[in-house]
């Protein structure tokens, strides 16, 4: 599949800004898998200062400062992705990925492999997935048993989840703890995946969480309306003796072609589409339309 991205963000300054510096997560990874045909970025008003690198999780970000007074300030993000997924490892095919218990991959951990060494940071507390609750502890063991697949029992995470919690966008923020999230029950997709990992982390298993995208479809008969896809947000599990595996609790579904990978983090606090600082006074609108479709 090949896919034509787009990501606008658009800022309104009632009394205009001065100063601002942001840092961009907008770029697709170059992967296994995914491959980033072309990408461009485009900053308006023209930043004073603009540079790119490659962060300590293998994401590309981008700084840039803007030291001209302006009153708005827009952020566009184009991408074309190729996405392939029957390139990827297939977790259904590999044996042992599949069958490994959890006091298995326990003990598979606990070997001082360099190796594995990557992987181990995303088993510690993070910045938005700290001082685990204990209800958080008990949704975790439902489906985590000892002697359970590691495999099962994240689907099945998965599957409870989607099943058991509202996607409800009027009820958390970016700044909503995970314990609230866990007693309402309530929130969306960076949400839910970031309850997914607390409860992995909480046995003792590396999880990390992925941002990107996914292509939505309308309605039978509807045509689709420009902009009106979004950022997305699942997690992913190591399983000891095969690797990462992703899950996406917002749908119900492990990701194949229509996701695509834009970072990888230990929360969301890591990855976010956007954040800055500015020195301004009086509100400030945003507004995000992103845009998924089949290139043609």
């Amino acid at each position: 599949m090949l896919y034509r991205l787009s990501h606008t963000t658009s800022y309104k300054y009632e009394n205009g800004v001065t100063f601002c510096h942001n840092i961009a997560t907008l770029k697709p990874k170059d992967m296994l898998g995914q491959k980033v045909v072309n990408y461009a970025l485009e900053i308006h008003p023209k930043p004073t200062d603009f540079s790119e690198k490659t962060d300590f999780f293998g994401n590309t970000i981008t700084r840039f400062s803007i030291q001209d007074y302006h009153k708005t300030l827009k952020v566009i993000a184009v991408s074309t992705i190729e996405k392939d997924h029957t390139l990827m490892p297939d977790i259904h095919q590999s044996v042992s990925g599949k069958s490994i218990t959890l006091s298995e991959g326990l003990q598979h951990l606990k070997h001082q492999d360099p190796g594995l060494w990557d992987v181990k940071q995303f088993i510690l507390e993070s910045v938005l997935i700290a001082n685990i609750s204990p209800e958080i502890r008990a949704y975790a063991e439902v489906s985590f048993q000892p002697n359970r697949s590691i495999f099962e029992a994240a689907y099945e995470l998965m599957q409870r989840i989607y099943t058991e919690f509202e996607f409800n966008p009027n009820v958390t923020n970016v700044a909503t703890p995970i314990h609230d999230v866990i007693l309402q029950k309530k929130g969306v997709c960076q949400d839910f995946a970031q309850i997914a990992i607390a409860c992995v982390r909480s046995v003792g298993l590396p999880a990390r969480y992925v941002s990107g995208y996914i292509e939505t479809l309308p309605p039978p008969g509807k045509e689709k309306l420009v902009g009106a896809d979004a950022s997305h947000a699942w997690f992913s599990v190591y399983i000891p003796t095969f690797g990462w595996v992703d899950f996406d609790p917002t749908n119900n579904q492990i990701p194949q072609n229509q996701h695509i990978i834009t970072a990888y983090g230990r929360d969301y606090y890591d990855v976010p589409p956007l954040k800055g600082v500015i020195y301004s006074s009086g509100d400030n609108k945003m507004k995000v339309a992103v845009d998924i479709r089949p290139a043609v």
